[in-house]
């Protein structure tokens, strides 16, 4: 029986995430991994025409929240992955593949939902131990936004950061319960993110703004 193949909307934003091979780290330096991501990200934007909201690196995958306005997801990301590869591969003289399978892609339909995933991707450091603030760490687009690093990935206007500059680092500094990061977690492993009820109950009014 194939397959049911899922089509996503392109007026909607999408959380791709992608991992290194048995969950290894990446086979170079994080910085030098960083500055392969920016340039390739240059040329998504440039390329492919993806709207890139935001970017976080970690030691053995990535996040990012992104749109695709021409409706190319899978040829943009296809040269993303292939050509990153390729490059960490050349610059560390790895002959295997550094990805462990295919990017997963989450398709997020509202702006409560959005938001979710903002915090997520962006408390990603923090949650693993690698930074005291989510400004701190400096492989993120976050850091870049607020002047902490220079950026030099092509983001979108941020109306979620700027609109409420300094209540919205601290609503991002501030740890969710378990229960809710378990579940925006699970959220974001189906292709369209969804809460159960209860996990949108008890959110400051941030998270009901526009995106």
């Amino acid at each position: 029986m194939p397959r049911k193949k899922y089509v996503l909307d392109i007026n909607f934003p999408v959380h791709i995430s992608a991992r290194c091979i048995n969950k290894e780290w990446f086979s170079l330096p994080i910085d030098s991994v960083w500055r392969i991501m920016e340039d390739y990200l240059f040329l998504l934007h440039h390329g492919f025409g993806f709207q890139i909201h935001s970017f976080v690196l970690m030691s053995n995958h990535f996040h990012m929240i992104i749109r695709t306005p021409q409706d190319n997801l899978s040829r943009g990301m296809n040269y993303f992955m292939r050509e990153t590869s390729r490059q960490i591969g050349r610059e560390s003289n790895r002959i295997n593949q550094v990805y462990g399978s295919r990017y997963h892609k989450t398709s997020i339909s509202n702006p409560l939902y959005y938001l979710h995933a903002y915090k997520y991707v962006y408390r990603n450091p923090v949650e693993a131990g690698l930074a005291s603030d989510v400004c701190a760490y400096p492989y993120s687009t976050l850091s870049g936004l607020v002047g902490v690093t220079n950026l030099f990935i092509p983001v979108c206007r941020d109306d979620t950061l700027f609109g409420d500059f300094a209540g919205t680092l601290a609503w991002l500094n501030s740890a969710p319960t378990k229960e809710n990061r378990d579940a925006i977690r699970r959220g974001l492993r189906k292709i369209n993110f969804t809460l159960a009820k209860s996990s949108n109950k008890g959110h400051s009014a941030l998270e009901h703004s526009k995106y």
